[in-house]
């Protein structure tokens, strides 16, 4: 009886693992090279968990799966385990450059509130709602998070971001946002060595401190800057033999002169949809960044009333790019708030709880792998991702999204011992196959 009820065990733990695509137990299993083999399979449970449920509670993600230990040991191990989230938030990174094949790497950077009622929260003070979203008042209490993302372009014209890294800003202290933006590039940049990058920032990060930190390192910029920002043309060549230093600035751009300047008008697909766009752009000097020659586009979007949008001002230190290049570049930055309000509303960033500001970080980073692994299967867009997706016959179509992908994951892996499939031994995350009431390897994936 006892062999019976065992083999029976065995067979309702490998429930429907065959709809799961390969990829997935490959990624896992290249994620967990980064943490020690005593770490390796409580990872695991939590990291599914985290991807499979809509709320930012562990509670919720150990209720998901059926766990192999005791509750308290998750909380201790988010609490007090030797693991890295900066190591592994590194690994992921890895991962998503032999995923994802493109010439020019997009990274966005912003923050994000998270409301709390607590001052007891980490890091939790007041903050300027400069979103003014309504009924919402101009100072609230929360979190604020500076967020790291890798811009990738779908099949189409869908451009979703992927989280990198995140950084919870202290309440007390001089760190802000400039500084945490810093810091999550120094982070990473070493693995970005030999490909051409470009930042997008809207205007809080356009600033001197900011984007000379990005030139050190080979990344260039790209930004929304303030409409009245100084610049000025390249000065006239000083004479040979004329008396006095030669000149750092020419003629300054005033409203007047920006007006003469020669008009575009062009469709470019941005925002999801072919956008009308009037643009006039010219190399200039800025002087916020000492003389720096950057390329300056004003640019308008026409409404769908047929009107034309007040002007906006874009800046982009790489001057080989036409103004064109840079509108649809930057266009690509409005993806990151889609994933700010996917983590919030499905993923459960804004009900994220912890006591410490150290084990909020490593969940909040398990939390982010788990939506990327997600929306990285809606990237490969498989013929296995498709049939995760038609778990909803009554629908005449069935869209590959982050959203349905994790409903198909949610009918295989709910209630499973994933701890079981961790083989310690080959250091591979697979599920076991059951034929008759033996256990035989397949599906092996290869390892880097």
């Amino acid at each position: 009886p006892s062999g019976v009820f065992r083999h029976l065990k065995a067979a309702m733990n490998t429930k429907g693992y065959s709809r799961i695509p390969r990829e997935l137990f490959y990624w896992i299993t290249f994620l967990t090279q980064t943490l020690p083999p005593r770490s390796i399979g409580t990872f695991i449970e939590l990291l599914i968990g985290a991807m499979l449920t809509s709320s930012g509670f562990v509670t919720d993600a150990y209720l998901m799966l059926d766990m192999s230990r005791h509750w308290s040991s998750y909380y201790k191990w988010l609490e007090k385990g030797r693991w890295s989230w900066l190591a592994l938030a590194r690994q992921f990174i890895r991962l998503l450059m032999q995923v994802v094949k493109e010439d020019v790497i997009h990274l966005a950077i912003d923050d994000t509130l998270t409301l709390r009622a607590s001052k007891k929260a980490p890091a939790s003070k007041i903050h300027h709602q400069h979103g003014n979203k309504p009924n919402l008042s101009q100072y609230v209490q929360g979190q604020c998070w500076v967020n790291l993302a890798w811009v990738v372009r779908f099949k189409g014209q869908r451009h979703v971001a992927l989280p990198l890294l995140t950084r919870l800003i202290p309440s007390v202290g001089n760190t802000g946002k400039l500084v945490a933006a810093n810091t999550l590039i120094r982070a990473v940049y070493q693995l970005f060595e030999g490909k051409t990058v470009r930042v997008l920032v809207d205007s809080w990060y356009m600033r001197r401190l900011f984007i000379e930190s990005m030139l050190q390192r080979g990344f260039h910029v790209i930004g929304q800057a303030r409409i009245d920002t100084r610049l000025y043309d390249e000065p006239v060549k000083k004479r040979k033999k004329q008396r006095g230093r030669p000149r750092k600035y020419g003629d300054k751009y005033t409203p007047k002169r920006i007006a003469h300047l020669k008009r575009t008008v062009v469709t470019l697909p941005l925002y999801g949809k072919e956008q009308v766009v009037r643009y006039r752009s010219k190399l200039v000097k800025a002087r916020f960044l000492d003389g720096l020659l950057v390329r300056a586009v004003w640019c308008e979007f026409k409404s769908d009333h047929g009107q034309w949008k007040r002007a906006s001002l874009l800046l982009c230190t790489d001057t080989s790019l036409s103004a064109e290049q840079v509108i649809e570049s930057y266009g690509k930055r409005w993806s990151i708030e889609s994933m700010f309000n996917q983590l919030k509303l499905s993923w459960g960033l804004k009900e994220a709880w912890q006591q410490t500001r150290q084990t909020l970080h490593r969940w909040v980073h398990l939390t982010m792998v788990g939506y990327g692994l997600v929306q990285l299967l809606g990237y490969l867009n498989t013929s296995a991702v498709q049939a995760l997706c038609q778990h909803s016959p009554w629908r005449r179509e069935n869209p590959t999204t982050a959203g349905q992908i994790r409903k198909g994951l949610l009918m295989n892996f709910r209630h499973v011992n994933v701890r079981a499939w961790w083989d310690g031994k080959c250091k591979k995350f697979e599920p076991p196959n059951w034929r008759g009431s033996e256990y035989v390897e397949s599906n092996t994936i290869n390892t880097v």
